[in-house]
């Protein structure tokens, strides 16, 4: 078992994740591993689980809140991470195979002593290890207030060291995201905001750096009444002469939210970085980290069923091919990492995960992920049954085949809002449309995430909030995460306050890309300008299901045509299948479409089917089986 102490606290096995409820027992084991091996007093724990105003028998309390948090261990199985009372105190002995705070310690300190690409590679798998705010639901005032903000510097020196190495080799527009949302996060951090302005002057974006110094300057001034300090100030007039402050970065660098393509699934030994059979030095692929866990992963169980099955059985010729698709936020990605711990122990040369799909939403060209798939191979492939891919987010069927190619006797897991009927046409494989959960499914997402003594409490809200998200995973983990943070909130007040502003109100503040409203604007960005206002006319209809009759009237087009725009919609994954000639539209993303305005909304829709060339990402060439 392991604790997970960067995030909300939690207690994994590796496959399955527990998030602890609010309570004094998890605001005691927070204290006690934050120190862990050391002693912590009786003192200070009793300030942690109770603040200022300790109750008269805090001492015997105390020693009952350590019984309760000892029956957890137990109710996990936890033997060898006890809670152990000594002099003065109360002591968790953990290690980094058990406690990921120690893990994410040792990897930066493994990374400065190695060379700076394996130091780049290191340090981000080291960021990888913090899965949201941190001690979430840990309900202690002292911790949040002195504890919280240290550990948090300890993650912002790491992502300083990682945007410094990705700038001092030019690859700005790969530390873009990183730096836009720290500076929005810290927005009196000048090092991130020095950082930021160098990385857009050197992709060609001038007054957009000299805007990011007015606004650190503005900050600066209101908050504190200081001026930016003088690195700072210079930069902005070297900016403002147009000097040569570092070659511009003209984009040869694939660019992905995930972190660096991981060439072992499984947690490896300094000893063996592969996960697997020891390999001579030389023939090490770079450090080498655990696919990210998804937390609290819930139902699917067919399709997980089904996936296991595809990816452990005899492979006799080519790849084995996996394609999951569905709607934006509808849990494609969680499913494929699921699936892909579950068979990890049968890809001996372990997995990789590339995302497809840049920052701004563009496609990664097919000779650029090709190139990246390069990078993150070992220079000696080993024997046996080959290495898994997970390609997330993947937007035409040309960025894979090249892929596949590159990895024969592999398999694959591909994930695209698109249903890549012309991959699977030239390379076979399965395909699982996903939809969204149950409302079993969602309830115990919930449950998994909130702890069953809160939803029990209040139990018809629960079901609300999941009717209201839609039951889509994302919409959930969102709705959750935000309940979690605020302990003292009731789910019912919370699903009244969703109400009134959706799917608006389904994001979260500290990370941009959570975010509905943002995921369902970069599905529209996706299509093509005739399409997305067909889209956002057919979401502003009343019409359920849609019908190519009712389609052609709302967009005033033939019958036949406004069939294959929403054949093309539900490609797109921006409609669902219904009955034979109807479609639907998830009221999520319908009412994203009716907040939004056509870009032609006073002409009627103009469609025609795209041009050979432009289907399929700039530059890039079909198969030659398909010229």
């Amino acid at each position: 078992m392991r604790f997970q102490l960067l995030g909300p606290l939690s207690i994994t096995d590796g496959r399955d994740v527990v998030v602890l409820p609010p309570s004094k027992p998890t605001a005691l084991l927070a204290a006690l591993l934050i120190r862990p091996g050391s002693v912590v007093s009786t003192d200070h724990l009793r300030g942690v689980v109770w603040g200022e105003e300790q109750p008269a028998t805090a001492k015997a309390a105390l020693q009952s809140c350590v019984l309760r948090l000892r029956r957890i261990f137990a109710k996990y199985g936890i033997e060898d991470q006890a809670v152990t009372a000594v002099a003065g105190g109360y002591r968790v002995q953990a290690d980094a195979e058990t406690l990921d705070l120690l893990h994410f310690r040792q990897l930066v300190d493994r990374a400065a002593a190695s060379g700076e690409e394996s130091e780049l590679y290191t340090l981000r798998a080291a960021l990888a290890l913090w899965q949201g705010p941190l001690l979430a639901n840990v309900p202690s005032d002292l911790l949040h207030r002195d504890e919280v903000p240290r550990l948090a510097e300890e993650r912002l020196r790491v992502l300083e060291r990682v945007c410094d190495i990705e700038l001092e080799h030019g690859r700005c527009r790969e530390t873009l995201v990183d730096l836009w949302e720290v500076t929005r996060v810290y927005p009196a951090h000048e090092r991130f905001a020095e950082q930021l302005m160098l990385a857009l002057y050197r992709t060609g974006r001038q007054t957009e750096a000299l805007a990011e110094y007015r606004r650190v300057k503005g900050h600066l001034q209101e908050e504190l009444g200081v001026d930016p300090r003088a690195d700072l100030q210079r930069l902005e007039r070297s900016i403002l002469r147009g000097e040569d402050l570092g070659a511009l970065d003209e984009g040869r660098a694939p660019v992905s939210l995930a972190p660096p393509a991981l060439p072992a699934l499984r947690d490896s030994s300094p000893g063996d970085p592969a996960g697997g059979a020891a390999r001579e030095p030389a023939a090490a692929p770079p450090a080498a980290a655990p696919l990210p866990v998804v937390p609290c992963f819930t139902g699917r169980d067919s399709e997980v069923g089904a996936l296991v099955s595809l990816l452990t059985g005899a492979r006799t010729s080519g790849p084995s091919i996996v394609v999951l698709s569905g709607a934006p936020g509808i849990g494609k990605t969680a499913l494929a990492l699921h699936a892909a711990h579950l068979v990890g122990d049968h890809y001996p040369e372990g997995c990789l995960l590339l995302s497809l799909t840049r920052p701004d939403g563009t496609a990664l060209p097919a000779r650029e992920a090709a190139a990246e798939l390069r990078r993150a191979l070992p220079a000696r492939p080993g024997e046996g049954r080959g290495r898994l891919l997970v390609l997330d987010d993947v937007v035409h069927p040309d960025q894979v085949r090249p892929l596949l190619t590159a990895n024969a006797g592999g398999a694959a897991i591909v994930t695209s809002r698109m249903g890549l009927a012309a991959l699977v046409a030239t390379h076979g494989g399965a395909v699982f449309r996903l939809g969204a959960l149950d409302p079993e499914e969602s309830h115990a997402l919930l449950t998994a995430v909130l702890g069953g003594e809160r939803i029990g409490a209040e139990p018809s809200a629960a079901r609300r909030l999941a009717t209201l998200c839609g039951h889509f995973p994302l919409a959930l983990r969102i709705a959750a995460a935000r309940l979690l943070t605020r302990p003292r909130l009731r789910i019912a007040d919370c699903v009244d306050w969703l109400r009134h502003d959706l799917p608006a109100r389904l994001t979260l503040a500290d990370d941009p890309r959570m975010s509905v409203p943002l995921i369902l604007d970069e599905a529209l960005n996706r299509l093509s300008s005739p399409l997305a206002d067909a889209h956002l006319r057919l979401g502003a209809t009343v019409h359920d299901p849609l019908t190519p009759r009712r389609a052609a009237d709302v967009l005033g087009l033939p019958e036949e045509t406004a069939e294959a725009v929403m054949e093309r919609l539900l490609d797109a994954g921006m409609l669902e299948e219904g009955l034979p000639g109807a479609f639907r539209m998830h009221e999520l993303v319908r009412a994203h479409a009716r907040g939004a305005v056509p870009r032609s909304a006073h002409q009627p829709t103009v469609f025609r089917p795209p041009r050979r060339e432009e289907s399929r990402p700039a530059g890039d060439r079909p198969p030659a089986a398909l010229r």
